[in-house]
């Protein structure tokens, strides 16, 4: 018998913690290797965590709802007999490739006591005098990673000397100390990414500070860190700014009522939802849009009558072959037909370099309407595909993503993105760019309206289109020429056929 740890792998490509949202089992319950023991939500994926072993559960590591960083551990499983020989060395599915590729050179030494760590890590350990067996590996199976020994040095570190070493690693610097004499601040440092250990990332949770706002003293692999001492510094500056305002705002003559104003806009009563998860990487993604490209948007309208005759024809057909055919891949081929012709639209802008990047693959993004909120999944490589090849896809990503049965890597690397607010009943829109794209076009209801056709008023179905785009990138004219394209092709859908 033995007892056996399993640790929160992976299950995104650079998700660094997750929430875990469900268990499924308890301790005493017999479990199934591939059986599900939890599901964890990340940014906007809600992932099934597979057992790797056949045995019983011991004992959970982590509450529903708390959110674990990636490395640790979240359950324990007794493991009996043979098998507990065979899963010696399992590891988390997403490493396991790469515990093979590197156990040649990771189980060699440390023989008793066991220390599994890649060549490079063991020699990082000797430049920073660490003992290796003293850390408690954070990568799969117990492996210890870079950043264990670099933890572990910055902790014995601590205790001799507040600062940080500069540390050289093949004769470059591995930590680098950016503005020691800075001052504890109060500015927000409003950074995307932070690197810091759980117990800061917890400890900026209790102070209620936002760890990206935290101002950080060091750099590592080009990536800034933040270190509780920082967290602490930067929660007492906010304290103490905010008490300086609200002096200043008492030494106002009219102080009285600005304080009556500031207390009516204070907490209120009601329900309290946690303003995190998919909501809250939804607004994430929504601010960062709209704030970083200068949104414009054309508003247009399409006669529709032929391709809904068409799309009715067609219906049956599709049917016979067990797809649903929608409007979507109709609008989906037109749009990609447009963007050919207009390539900036299909395109990002690579700040860093200030290079605009003309996309030459076409992944169509579609606007998905979740009980959990927004999510986008993408049709990757649309222009290769057929239009029932596109039906079958779009409808398969848009149930799992309703479902949260969808991955990170189904939701990535759109070039344009389509929403439909018409099937709630709206006509326009002015929809957020699904940043980094440049352009997203909303479709409204079709409706019957009047128009006149050889100089007859008569009634046909009408689409209309809200097309939001970068201004830094497209001009008003452009964009207007590229919904006419889709005009053309969506008034005349027999068009879409050499598409």
């Amino acid at each position: 018998m033995a007892l056996k740890e399993f640790k929160l792998p992976d299950v995104g490509e650079g998700v660094a913690e997750g929430e875990l949202v469900t268990w499924h089992v308890a301790p005493g319950d017999e479990v199934t290797e591939d059986q599900v023991l939890a599901e964890v939500e990340t940014d906007k994926a809600l992932v099934d965590v597979p057992s790797p072993f056949n045995g019983t559960v011991n004992e959970l590591f982590a509450e529903e709802g708390e959110v674990v960083p990636v490395g640790n551990v979240i359950i324990t499983i007794q493991v009996g007999g043979d098998e507990a020989d065979e899963t010696e060395t399992a590891a988390a599915p997403d490493a396991e490739a790469e515990s093979e590729a590197e156990s040649a050179d990771t189980e060699s030494d440390e023989t008793g006591g066991r220390v599994f760590a890649a060549p490079s890590v063991r020699r990082l350990a000797r430049e920073l005098d660490v003992e290796l067996g003293s850390i408690d590996g954070s990568g799969p199976s117990g492996r210890v990673t870079e950043n264990d020994v670099r933890a572990a040095a910055e902790a014995d570190e601590a205790e001799e000397d507040s600062g940080p070493r500069n540390i050289e690693i093949n004769g470059q610097s591995a930590t680098e100390k950016r503005d020691e004499s800075a001052a504890p601040s109060a500015e927000s440092a409003d950074r995307d990414k932070t690197l810091a250990a759980p117990a800061t990332r917890a400890l900026a949770k209790e102070k209620g500070v936002d760890i990206d706002a935290v101002p950080a003293t060091e750099m590592r692999d080009g990536e800034a860190f933040v270190s509780p001492a920082a967290v602490s510094e930067y929660a007492e500056a906010q304290r103490a700014a905010q008490a300086a305002d609200a002096d200043a705002v008492a030494a106002e003559p009219e102080a009285g009522t600005a304080t009556a104003e500031t207390a009516e806009a204070g907490p209120v009563a009601g329900e309290r939802i946690p303003f995190k998860g998919v909501r809250k990487a939804i607004a994430d993604q929504m601010q960062r849009s709209k704030y970083t490209a200068p949104h414009v948007t054309h508003h247009d309208e399409v006669d529709v009558t032929e391709l809904v005759e068409l799309r009715s024809q067609l219906k049956p057909v599709a049917e016979e072959r067990d797809t649903k055919l929608t409007y979507m891949p109709f609008v989906m081929k037109a749009v990609i037909a447009a963007l050919k012709d207009f390539p900036y639209i299909n395109s990002q802008l690579d700040e860093e370099n200030e290079e605009i990047v003309l996309r030459e693959d076409y992944n169509i993004g579609v606007a998905t309407a979740t009980d959990a909120g927004l999510m986008v999944p993408v049709v990757h490589d649309a222009d290769r595909k057929g239009m029932l090849q596109i039906a079958d896809e779009m409808n398969e990503l848009v149930e799992k993503a309703r479902t949260r049965k969808i991955s990170p890597n189904e939701m990535r690397g759109g070039t344009f993105t389509i929403t439909n607010i018409g099937g709630i009943g709206g006509e326009y829109a002015t929809p957020i760019i699904n940043y980094p794209e440049v352009a997203i076009l909303a479709l409204g209801a079709i409706k019957d309206k009047p128009r006149v056709v050889d100089g007859d008023i008569v009634p046909r179905k009408i689409l209309t289109l809200s097309l939001s785009f970068d201004h830094r990138i497209v001009d008003g004219a452009q964009g207007a020429r590229f919904t006419n394209r889709i005009k053309e092709l969506l008034e005349d859908p027999k068009l879409l056929v050499l598409e």
